[in-house]
């Protein structure tokens, strides 16, 4: 076969929707990942063109990737691919940001309503000790309606859950950003330490970066009302989650809902699991049948840009811009 019949390789670190997918396929190679631990990203990667993104990339599976192009990470948080190398490699990297935002913040309200309500408690006790147990627990029970909703981190789904809070539950939003961009006008802007003081509920809905690691810590909770909630749908190491564990367990916090922890999975020595008060789920706040379906069509939209030459909608590493587009301007699968 000669050299410019070869079809480009897109390897896919997780499956992405089957209508997106189809689309992909009818231009590239596409090559599902077996694992995802390290070595088999690595072994995988080694003669792709582009990579779509849903597990952690490990710096080596760009290094061994001569032919590699981009990297599309199938969401927003981009902490899942190792930026800086893929910059010193002149490989662009591109996220699909506002794509889950709806489903993460329907998530959110959800959330919120369960902890008022102790609807996780009410459901327990009603299978474990009966009706009269479990009609117990609407005393303890409170409304959303008019509540502090305070959100860290407003962007794309910050944005969305300020908006569903105000309009849908008229709540006062707080929310605190770290950017000067500016938010809705029903949001007012405060620092964390006052967002935390204020809140009957503090949404974490912040990226993962350097700024951002270990950010709410034992002294932001201790800030905390008696009883408020939080809610993180961000990332786990975003939380000193020991201290939170220490906060919910003294009675500080009224409930906790989690999408996210400090180890994933959650290891099944972890005292959150015994917690009647805390919500728990597998990192899905993002993942719906319509969120993944504009995810994976945001992704490969990108991925043939790339396979064009053309840079990436959604770009990332634009400061790698000068050896990024010499790489895109070498033909594909050279």
């Amino acid at each position: 076969m000669s050299p410019a019949s070869v079809r480009p390789v897109v390897m896919l670190t997780n499956a992405i929707h089957p209508r997106p997918l189809a689309r992909l396929q009818q231009h590239a190679d596409v090559r599902l990942a077996p694992a995802t631990d390290a070595a088999t990203l690595t072994r995988v990667a080694a003669d792709a063109d582009v990579i779509i993104v849903r597990a952690p990339l490990p710096p080596e599976a760009l290094s061994a990737s001569p032919r590699l192009r981009g990297v599309i990470r199938h969401g927003a948080g981009v902490d899942l691919i190792p930026v800086d190398e893929a910059s010193r490699l002149g490989v662009a990297v591109a996220n699909v940001p506002q794509a889950n935002a709806v489903s993460v913040a329907e998530y959110v309200v959800g959330q919120l309503l369960a902890l008022a309500h102790r609807l996780r408690q009410v459901d327990a006790t009603l299978r474990a000790q009966g009706w009269p147990a479990a009609r117990a627990l609407a005393d303890g029970s409170t409304e959303v309606a008019g509540k502090v909703v305070g959100i860290v981190g407003m962007g794309a789904i910050g944005a969305e859950v300020a908006r569903m809070c105000h309009e849908g539950l008229r709540a006062r939003v707080l929310g605190a950003r770290r950017s000067d961009a500016p938010m809705a006008p029903y949001v007012e802007a405060l620092p964390l330490p006052e967002l935390f003081a204020a809140a009957d509920v503090v949404v974490l809905a912040c990226p993962l970066n350097d700024s951002t690691r270990g950010l709410v810590d034992a002294a932001l909770l201790a800030r905390m009302k008696r009883g408020a909630f939080l809610i993180n749908v961000s990332r786990g190491p975003v939380v000193d989650e020991p201290a939170l564990i220490a906060a919910l367990r003294s009675g500080a916090l009224g409930g906790a809902a989690l999408d996210v922890f400090a180890e994933q999975p959650l290891p099944a020595s972890s005292p959150l699991l015994a917690m009647p008060h805390v919500i728990l789920s597998s990192h899905l706040a993002g993942i719906t049948e319509d969120s993944m379906r504009r995810m994976g069509e945001g992704a490969v939209d990108q991925v043939l840009q790339l396979l064009a030459g053309e840079l990436p909608r959604h770009w990332v590493n634009t400061q790698a811009g000068a050896a990024i587009r010499a790489r895109l301007a070498q033909p594909v699968s050279s």
